[in-house]
């Protein structure tokens, strides 16, 4: 194994412009702990804020106290958030206890696994937006001086943590926790969501019946909890943890168990700390620090919405970071992890043995991570590390650094006269590294479904679903319907999929998205024809089209560009606003005014 080179980027990132800068006018003891409280509450002039907060239950002897804000992303619409408004209170308890007024509000969430498919995907990604935008209102509106983000989903997780990249205040993520697996009376199959969505396409395949896939779909979600493999929110609360973000053990507690209760507590009582020893998350979130994030993601195996995720959360830091970034620290780092969906198991079994923690250990002391990283804890990574024991002996879920699933990154960079702005592959091993094949073509995904559920996609087809870019969606919506269709129809080793679009965690496959230039501003994704040779090259990293540069540039010129699909609203306004994935699909990216 070779060591990770060290970076040689200046961690200390400037916090970004506005509400995050320490006032001047606060006196030097409310400046320690009460930096921005004070300037709202403190004085006879802020009686009137004073008293809309007895209101709300505060007390004379709180105004005295740093306000924690606990930003909850409850909601009904989700298993995956259904249970955070009890998180929310055990985390305002822990604030309390450490000494702080906790003041819970809320955010919105959505839901991928109901809106899959549908035009409300579009949505999805856009809600990462939405959701650093409110909590950095509110927190900077109200004088907040340190809080706790609660996620339990894909998109608010990334959100959750672009805000506190842009307020800089003290602040600590708790992930919601992993939902534990559904199952059938007689049946020893472990159940998730994607289960379902494999479902339909054996269903549509004839290879199951109505009352089977009914059972299914009855009982494959059996609570409150994240999806259940290493899909995007057990990728990316793995990778926070890895960033230091959260306090230890958060990624790999059950939604509902005591261990879950416990960490909101002390998360409250953490913000407290960071406050009392001056520690904010550009602190944390350095460049070493995301390097810790990628590693950690590469040996789990984890979801491709991790490289765009971590490209938002490290633009809201002022950390520079690339999708090439992924392929240098891939080169060293093997995929260890046999977990869902490429693998075998559920993240709730690798709560059972330890959780990541043995695993960062393993590959801290194969000089993979960077030790020295500070954490939340307010220690060092290596320090919260010191203590952990290895994995029980016996155990198949994590493997040794001496045998791989995958010797090298399964996440992998392309590039190519398809993809010039790059794209991102899921390349296990399991499905070949060189796929050839011809392109069938769909300005859409439910076009692309479609022709997958009616049997029109055989055997050495590539699947090309375009038009569903950042922009072009808008929204950029994950592909796991088509990819599901695919694998429930026996096809997942016959058949291809490119898009510009993304894919959900669950997805597995010969899979290629994240295409950029997209196709809607005129990327060569537009450009292909019906029956055009198509090759995705793991080993090269190419992804390209069997067609000449002058072929290309003749089909360009008679290029016509779409008209926008939404003129009005939050998706016309993300359209116009964000930028390609290999960005981060991010909407604040530099703005000047």
């Amino acid at each position: 194994m070779k060591t990770m080179k060290k970076s040689s980027s200046n961690n200390k990132a400037k916090p970004s412009a506005g509400a995050s800068k320490k006032p001047a006018s606060a006196s030097k003891a409310a400046a320690n702990t009460r930096p921005y409280s004070s300037l709202v509450l403190d004085g006879p002039e802020r009686a009137p804020s004073r008293a809309m907060l007895y209101a709300v239950g505060f007390k004379k002897e709180d105004f005295s106290k740093p306000v924690i804000g606990i930003a909850s992303t409850w909601s009904m619409v989700t298993p995956c958030n259904m249970h955070i408004d009890a998180l929310a209170r055990e985390a305002e308890t822990g604030a309390n206890k450490a000494g702080g007024k906790a003041v819970i509000f809320n955010t919105i969430t959505i839901s991928d696994g109901i809106s899959m498919g549908s035009e409300g995907m579009k949505y999805s990604l856009v809600s990462r937006e939405v959701i650093a935008d409110s909590i950095e209102t509110v927190v900077a509106c109200e004088g907040m001086d340190g809080f706790v983000a609660i996620g339990g989903c894909d998109k608010n997780m990334p959100g959750c943590l672009m805000a506190i990249a842009r307020m800089n205040r003290p602040a600590v993520f708790v992930y919601g926790g992993t939902i534990l697996p559904g199952c059938i009376t007689g049946d020893s199959r472990k159940l998730d969501v994607v289960s379902v969505f494999e479902a339909v396409g054996a269903h549509a395949n004839k290879k199951i019946d109505d009352k089977e896939l009914h059972a299914i779909e009855s009982c494959a979600i059996p609570g409150p909890g994240s999806c259940g493999g290493m899909y995007t929110a057990n990728t990316m609360a793995s990778a926070i943890e890895a960033l230091g973000m959260s306090l230890p053990n958060s990624s790999a507690q059950n939604a509902m168990s005591a261990a879950k209760k416990d960490d909101c507590q002390r998360a409250g009582a953490a913000v407290m700390n960071l406050i009392q020893k001056g520690i904010k998350p550009l602190d944390i979130m350095t460049r070493k620090a995301f390097e810790n994030s990628i590693t950690v993601i590469i040996a789990l195996g984890g979801s491709t919405n991790a490289v765009l995720h971590l490209l938002a959360m490290a633009n809201a830091a002022n950390v520079p970071l690339t999708i090439d970034d992924f392929t240098t620290i891939g080169k060293n780092v093997p995929v260890l992890a046999d977990l869902k969906p490429s693998g075998k198991h559920l993240m709730s079994e690798l709560v059972a043995i330890g959780g990541i923690r043995p695993l960062m250990k393993t590959l801290l002391d194969a000089g993979l991570l960077h030790g020295d990283c500070l954490t939340v804890t307010g220690k060092t990574l290596r320090e919260d590390l010191t203590a952990v024991k290895p994995y029980i002996k016996g155990q198949t879920i994590i493997r040794s650094l001496d045998n791989p699933i995958k010797k090298d990154s399964h996440l992998v960079i392309l590039y190519g006269n398809l993809a010039p702005g790059g794209a991102v592959a899921k390349i296990t091993g399991k499905e070949g590294l060189l796929f050839k094949g011809r392109a069938r073509v769909y300005n859409s995904e439910e076009l692309a479904m479609h022709a997958i559920l009616d049997g029109s996609i055989v055997a050495r087809d590539v699947v090309v679903i375009r038009y569903e870019g950042p922009k072009g969606g808008p929204g950029m919506r994950e592909m796991l319907g088509p990819t599901s269709a695919i694998m429930g129809k026996g096809l997942g080793k016959e058949v291809a999929l490119i898009t510009d679009g993304r894919f959900s965690g669950g997805t597995h496959g010969f899979v290629v998205g994240h295409i950029t230039p997209e196709a809607y501003v005129g990327g060569p994704l537009a450009l292909i024809n019906e029956g055009d040779e198509l090759t995705i090259d793991a080993e090269k990293r190419t992804l390209s089209v069997n067609v000449s540069a002058v072929e290309l540039k003749n089909r360009k010129a008679k290029w016509k560009a779409p008209k926008p699909q939404y003129t009005r609203g939050v998706l016309a306004k993300y359209a116009h606003t964000v930028t390609s994935a290999s960005l981060g699909a991010v909407t604040d990216n530099n703005l000047s005014l």
